[in-house]
């Protein structure tokens, strides 16, 4: 500003003089109106618009802070006029005109230098324009100013630069000031007084990186915090939407999700966003209200010592909702009712974590879940400095992902100097004890053990029931608990929780007991879920006779509620939704030395199951553990145990073992005539199984016989018309094609196709069986087209049925290529072939009879 003339307060007043004589043009213009008042000029000042302000700041938006804070500085401290774009552009503006406007008007330049701005398309046109007015830098009209990391190249390299980079605010300020001087370096304003308070709350740009001057997050930040997914982004992104929905988030999920860690470097990363961050303990009311109301002391309120707690509380409030540069972090509340009293109305933010997914009328809710396996993977790489990502990812797959247990380990094997590989071996032996030892570097140092007690006794106080369902829930797989299951099986549940289950209403309150500390989570209402180390640590809890009891609850659930006919694929969506918890149950139940007979007939079921999904060596384990289990539990003489006695034998043919099955049949087949005697319908089934196993051995006589012995004991016991009779008669015409009877094989065959088609309908995979039989004996007697029908048929019902990878698919595709073959199509029969060959390959390896049977039929073709 020019001065035309003033007063000096210790002068005649006849007397003037410019002021410019007394202080010099160039320092009239820096000199504040406040300064000139208090050194005693008494006179208004006239003046005139300035022509020349000191700086323009050019800058990249992506350092926008920096630029503020520098022009803060230089205005502030250094008493020069600086233009700026987002204080001096204005909405409407036209941004080319304003931004020449500016370049004209400011003597100098400063170039906030980033990997951005010397990248950017719209920044080097700002300093140029200095540049080809000084190019010799003699009136430093360019003031580089390096706040990041970055090599500067061409003209700018030239310029000695001022480097805050690393610098702390003091040094920062004081380097940015005494950079920019051209003469004397006199400081414009006063020094504070050594010693002197700060200001409570700055109401300037702050340092950035610097926190902000009410600030008490009580946790250091994690070196080693790994952000899943996109959470921080997402928080940041609601609160600065604007819109007041979003001014209020809550990090939700179960204790151990890493819910805490998140809000801490949110903190953090954004600290410079605020005026104040203040975190509030919210597990119990004392602490939830204590730390609140401390926040009146650093606000400066009156009220700050009050007697009454209530009364500071209001008055925080009161404080906040007139201001919207405050974060307030509730940190493991329990339930909004708890907060709504304590959340101001103003458009600050609030940040909520809890273990309560009930929190939409209050807040939006963000779940916080396990992490993915690749980042899990990344940190415990990270956390620990190894390399070995397999054990990494075995490491992680055992603790299911969940980051304080992740933590956890990963503290460990640091402390311990051990390899993630001797980790994995050591809690595979000792999860439990490893769960409750260790410290952490998460915020509140708790193990994964200790992180969930609280909860737990919470609620056995608030429901007893809601306990119970723990611990059943605890035998269980973690995925997927079938709510249905449970209800259905109420009568083999222990009290209270048998009378609550079977109370729609009861059982839904307890289960919401249960949320609220997302020790479970309700997915969709059909089913539930549960943390597998929650799991682990309910199972803990249990004295010896609780985990005995609970283990063979779940147990009798699941085996009632399996479905026993595996091998009817109606049944299969059930038997592949229960299978994780019929497999869990057992283990737990076997382990612990209860449920034997429940353990040997649900293994059973399980082994027909996968049986009938060609699951064969799976099957036959199944198999195996029934028998082992079941001759401890029934006896070696028992029908129970014949069942599972012929089961093994029905894999071992599948797999190839002819005379372990032929064994195996003809044990079960004697326990049962001991049984039952020789004429009972059981017999029968045991004596057809028999005849299978021989007529793939080649005996075909031996076949005959015994389909025509279990014919004649089914027509007796259940009737010409039966089911079990059309097995048998579609049995016998297999044996009698194979002897060459082609006309007796085709009448068998077409008794069997009756009698199945009225029991199950045209399309049912029995149906297949027999159509497929049918076209094998049309082809032997010539009857091509009529066989490739029959082969057509009942490769659509199987593939409807099984899919199109399936033995049973393969079997059909294989009797199309060789009708096809028959009928001179070579290429279709290749293909036919070569689809089989790959099927049988996958389920029963190169090795197996069939797969080699299929092999012969495909290198015929080049003969």
């Amino acid at each position: 500003m020019e001065l035309y003339g003033l007063n000096f307060g210790h002068c005649s007043k006849r007397r003037r003089a410019p002021l410019a004589e007394v202080l010099g043009a160039r320092t009239v213009r820096r000199f504040p109106l406040a300064n000139l008042r208090r050194a005693g000029f008494t006179q208004r000042i006239v003046v005139a618009p300035a022509q020349k302000k000191d700086f323009f700041i050019s800058y990249n938006k992506a350092d926008r802070q920096w630029a503020e804070w520098i022009a803060w500085q230089l205005e502030e401290a250094g008493g020069y006029s600086v233009v700026i774009q987002a204080w001096d552009f204005g909405p409407g503006g036209n941004f080319v005109l304003e931004m020449d406007r500016a370049i004209q008007e400011c003597e100098r330049v400063v170039a906030v230098l980033s990997p951005d701005y010397l990248t950017s398309l719209f920044t080097q046109p700002e300093w140029a324009a200095y540049f080809a007015q000084d190019s010799t830098s003699a009136q430093r009209r360019i003031v580089p100013v390096r706040i990041r990391e970055c090599e500067l190249k061409g003209l700018l390299a030239q310029i000695v630069y001022v480097d805050l980079v690393g610098k702390e605010k003091k040094a920062a300020q004081t380097d940015l000031l005494e950079g920019v001087k051209i003469g004397r370096r006199k400081p414009t304003d006063e020094p504070d007084l050594p010693g002197r308070a700060p200001r409570v709350i700055a109401n300037k740009p702050r340092f950035p990186g610097a926190l902000p001057d009410v600030w008490n997050i009580p946790h250091n930040r994690n070196p080693n915090f790994t952000e899943p997914g996109n959470r921080l982004k997402e928080l940041r992104g609601a609160f600065a939407s604007g819109n007041t929905a979003s001014l209020r988030q809550c990090l939700m999920g179960l204790g151990g999700a890493g819910k805490t860690g998140l809000a801490l470097e949110y903190c953090y990363r954004n600290a410079s966003e605020y005026a104040i961050v203040w975190w509030i303990r919210s597990e119990n009311p004392e602490t939830l209200s204590t730390d609140y109301a401390a926040l009146a002391a650093k606000l400066g309120l009156p009220e700050a010592d009050a007697k009454e707690q209530p009364a500071i509380v209001a008055a925080v409030r009161d404080a906040l909702q007139h201001r919207h540069d405050w974060l307030l972090i509730f940190d493991n509340a329990n339930a909004p009712d708890d907060l709504l009293d304590l959340l101001p109305s103003s458009r600050g933010h609030v940040l909520i974590t809890s273990r309560n997914p009930a929190w939409r009328r209050v807040a939006t809710p963000l779940p916080v879940t396990k992490w993915l396996p690749e980042v899990a993977i990344e940190f415990l790489l990270k956390r620990t400095g190894q390399t070995d990502a397999q054990a990494a990812g075995e490491v992680a797959q055992e603790v299911d992902y969940l980051p304080l247990a992740l933590e956890q380990a990963g503290a460990y094997i640091d402390s311990t100097a051990t390899t993630l590989s001797s980790y994995l071996i050591l809690y595979r032996k000792h999860r439990l004890t490893l769960l409750r030892r260790g410290r952490t570097q998460v915020a509140n140092r708790a193990t994964v053990e200790t992180t969930w007690e609280l909860a737990f006794q919470q609620i056995e106080k608030e429901s007893p029931a809601a306990a119970a369902l723990v611990n059943l829930c605890a035998f269980f797989a973690p995925d997927d608990i079938p709510r249905d299951m449970i209800v259905a099986g109420a009568d083999d549940l222990p009290e209270p929780l048998r009378e609550t289950v079977a109370d729609e209403l009861s059982f839904e309150d307890a289960i919401g007991v249960i949320r609220r500390y997302s020790l479970i989570e309700s997915t969709g209402g059909a089913s539930l879920s549960m943390h597998r180390l929650v799991q682990a640590v309910a199972r803990s809890r249990l004295d010896a006779e609780g985990q005995k009891r609970w283990a063979e609850a779940a147990l009798e659930i699941v085996n009632s509620a399996f479905p026993f006919d595996g091998n009817d694929v109606r049944t299969w969506t059930e038997c592949a939704r229960l299978l994780p918890h019929a497999r869990s149950a057992m283990d737990f139940a076997q382990s612990l030395e209860v449920g034997s007979e429940s353990t040997a007939r649900l293994s059973s079921h399980l082994g027909t199951y996968l049986k009938g999904r060609a699951e064969y060596e799976e099957a036959k384990a199944a198999y195996e553990r029934a028998l082992m289990i079941g001759e401890k539990a029934f006896g070696p003489d028992h029908p129970t145990f014949a069942i599972m006695v012929n089961n093994i034998g029905s894999v071992l043919q599948d797999l190839g073992d002819l005379a372990g099955a032929k064994a195996a049949y003809e044990r079960a087949l004697k326990i049962n005539e001991k049984a039952f005697g020789p004429d009972h319908p059981t017999v029968a089934t045991r004596v057809n199984n028999l005849g299978a196993v021989l007529r793939a051995l080649g005996d075909l006589a031996g076949a005959k016989a015994a389909f025509e012995r279990a014919l004649k004991i089914d027509e007796k016991a259940l009737g010409p018309d039966h089911q079990a009779v059309a097995i048998r008669v579609n049995n016998l015409g297999s044996v009698l094609q194979d002897s060459g009877d082609l006309a007796g094989a085709k009448a068998a065959f077409e008794r069997a196709l009756k009698i199945d088609e009225k029991a199950f309908g045209p399309d049912h995979p029995e149906m297949a069986t027999d159509v497929n039989n049918h076209g094998g004996v049309l082809r032997a007697l010539g009857d091509l087209a009529g066989a490739k029908a029959a082969f057509e048929r009942a490769l659509k019902i199987d593939e409807k049925a099984f899919g199109l990878d399936h033995p049973t698919v393969a079997n059909r595709v294989n009797n199309i290529g060789s009708v096809l073959q028959d009928l001179g199509d070579l290429a279709g029969a290749r293909a036919a072939y070569e689809r089989a060959l790959a099927i049988f390959r996958k389920f029963l390896g190169e090795d197996h009879p069939t797969t080699q049977v299929v092999r012969r039929n495909l290198e015929s073709l080049a003969k």
